[in-house]
């Protein structure tokens, strides 16, 4: 009963004691809770401070004319990358210099080819009659590959082959996204006009100049006459060209540029038409072409030196077919094919020769075997001759 008693006075002190506690706990909590409410209603008062004065606050706009003060600020320093962007050098490219050889060779051989097929369109009429129209002829057809191809901005038939094209080297685009080094404009039309001055017309004026001075012998005239003079003078002309010519040809060979001086004057450079493109010409039947003549040359100096009248003794034994060689016409000479003018017989098969040919070839093979039968002939006679003129081969 005393226990009982005990703790039915203590349950109202334990039930004080827990409402005590709760109480401190939710004043701690208050408090910990009221600075950061407090920063939070701080920031967003200086954040509606700060809006209310941007707001307040007036946006002045710049001056006219402040786009030209900065134009003229930056102006020199645009001048000086465009200068050194116009000194700036192209992409170094390199152009075959066999490339560009053969397309002028090949130019060349299509234009010896149409002048043949056109020469053969006369070839009816009177002999000679284009001869003294040469030069003419050769300047329309210069032409009409200028026509086709250089003025109409195509290359020529043998740059197309080499994959080749001009290039005006004066302008040359230096600007671009993507580079290779082969871009830039084609020629001009004064470029092309001058070209075809150069080309079609120069040649054309130069051979009938010499030719009429050929005609006109302006070189075996009087030392101090004026035909004399001017023969010297297309002379000197013609060596100081080809001394030039030489000059270039050195260059190009070094530096791989221009291959003739109206290239060079002109400045039209052969570039590359394509950066992927192959060359279009096979070497293949040029390879074919050059064993068989190295072929036909060495058997012709070796055939000289091979007696065809030993071999075919030596291989007739081994022939299938004897009988028809022995049932030829014995009345001509197996050697010569020919009626002997003085016959003579091999002995001991007595087939008839000519003393010239049984003769030679005794002297020439000892073991000399006859052309029908293929016996070794051991002397000779006169044909219907005695004994007595048995010639013994020596």
């Amino acid at each position: 009963d005393c226990d009982a008693l005990l703790s039915l006075s203590a349950l109202p002190w334990c039930k004080c004691n827990a409402v005590t506690g709760w109480a401190e706990r939710e004043s701690r909590a208050s408090q910990s809770l009221q600075p950061k409410i407090g920063s939070k209603e701080m920031q967003r008062e200086e954040t509606l401070a700060s809006s209310s004065y941007s707001s307040s606050r007036t946006i002045v706009p710049p001056p006219e004319d402040a786009w030209v003060n900065i134009y003229q600020s930056l102006l020199p320093q645009w001048k000086s990358l465009t200068l050194s962007r116009s000194h700036q050098s192209t992409i170094p490219i390199s152009i075959s210099r066999v490339n560009q050889i053969d397309a002028a060779r090949l130019d060349i051989e299509m234009s010896a080819m149409l002048k043949e097929q056109l020469i053969k369109v006369f070839s009816l009429m009177k002999p000679g009659l284009l001869f003294q129209y040469e030069p003419e002829l050769d300047a329309f057809l210069e032409f009409l590959i200028w026509r086709f191809s250089i003025w109409v901005d195509k290359p020529t038939p043998g740059n197309a082959l080499m994959n080749l094209r001009y290039r005006d080297e004066r302008a040359i685009e230096t600007r671009g996204k993507v580079r290779t080094g082969l871009e830039g404009p084609g020629l001009t039309v004064t470029q092309k006009l001058w070209y075809c001055i150069a080309t079609v017309g120069g040649q054309y004026i130069w051979a009938r100049l010499q030719s009429f001075s050929a005609f006109r012998r302006w070189g075996d005239s009087e030392q101090r006459s004026l035909a004399r003079r001017a023969w010297i003078l297309i002379q000197r002309i013609e060596g100081f060209y080809k001394a030039a010519s030489f000059s270039n040809l050195l260059i190009f060979l070094y530096t791989g540029r221009y291959r003739n001086l109206i290239e060079r004057a002109l400045r039209a450079r052969l570039v590359y038409g394509s950066p992927n493109m192959n060359r279009a010409v096979s070497f293949e039947y040029m390879n074919r072409q050059l064993v068989w003549n190295e072929f036909s040359e060495m058997l012709l100096l070796l055939l000289p030196l091979l007696n065809s009248s030993s071999i075919r003794n030596f291989l007739r034994p081994f022939s299938k077919d004897k009988s028809s060689s022995s049932a030829g016409d014995e009345t001509v000479c197996p050697i010569c094919q020919a009626s002997p003018t003085i016959p003579f017989l091999a002995l001991p098969c007595q087939h008839r020769y000519c003393y010239y040919c049984l003769r030679t070839r005794c002297s020439v093979a000892p073991a000399f075997r006859c052309s029908r039968c293929s016996e070794p002939v051991i002397a000779m006679q006169r044909h219907g001759g005695s004994i007595s003129n048995i010639t013994q081969k020596q």
